[in-house]
């Protein structure tokens, strides 16, 4: 088994949770909720490795994340 970082955001515009998991090429989704986005990542992960023709190994892996500051 192999555990994979999301990154999810919340649209306010559309009250919808929004997923990526980076560096899977098509792994995102959205849902209302978020054990419905936990799954709907789950189904889009696994088609999306399926579709996978390299080593599962070779993937970029989840480092973390910073907070930039900036001046707008």
């Amino acid at each position: 088994m192999k555990v994979f970082t999301a990154y999810i955001e919340y649209d306010p515009e559309t009250g919808l949770y929004v997923g990526t998991v980076p560096g899977i090429p098509g792994a995102h989704t959205q849902a209302a909720t978020l054990d419905e986005l936990r799954e709907n990542l789950k189904e889009v992960l696994e088609l999306c490795l399926s579709e996978y023709q390299g080593d599962t190994g070779d993937l970029p892996q989840f480092v973390g994340v910073q907070q930039i500051e900036v001046s707008a």
